[in-house]
């Protein structure tokens, strides 16, 4: 497994795995942090862009807000969604941040894979598009 920063052109690659519309994928990209989690396709190493026909399974974005890392989209495989929170994980631990996930309740994949990388359920978080969602935190910066 690859992981590298989500460019436009992953736009659409993005959009199937979060099931979301291409051009909110491409809004997340240009205003947040995005990682995304490839197949290992043995493609060159030296290559100026992606190729097109990685396959994509998972992307994480993240930003910071009021001192807190927020991870705003995850999606993916369960392993891929474990690797990929590394990423967010490892800024936030060289920060000094608290980290924040939400994560649809509905989406116990997710929510395993969260609770793998060592966050606590701390409750329920708003509801997203009428559905609930799960709130976690990692805090170590105390």
């Amino acid at each position: 497994m690859d992981v590298r920063d989500a460019v436009d052109t992953d736009a659409e690659a993005l959009a199937a795995v979060a099931d979301a519309p291409i051009r909110a994928m491409r809004r997340l990209i240009r205003d947040r942090t995005v990682r995304l989690a490839t197949a290992d396709t043995g493609s060159d190493p030296n290559a100026d862009a992606p190729a097109d026909d990685e396959p994509v399974l998972g992307f994480v974005g993240f930003d910071v807000r009021d001192g807190v890392l927020h991870v705003t989209r995850l999606g993916g495989t369960e392993p891929a969604v474990r690797r990929l929170l590394e990423e967010p994980l490892r800024f936030a631990s060289a920060e000094s941040l608290p980290v924040e996930v939400l994560v649809l309740e509905s989406e116990r994949p997710l929510c395993d894979a969260v609770e793998h990388a060592g966050f606590d359920r701390v409750g329920h978080g708003p509801r997203f598009e009428g559905a609930p969602t799960v709130r976690y935190v990692l805090d170590e910066t105390g």
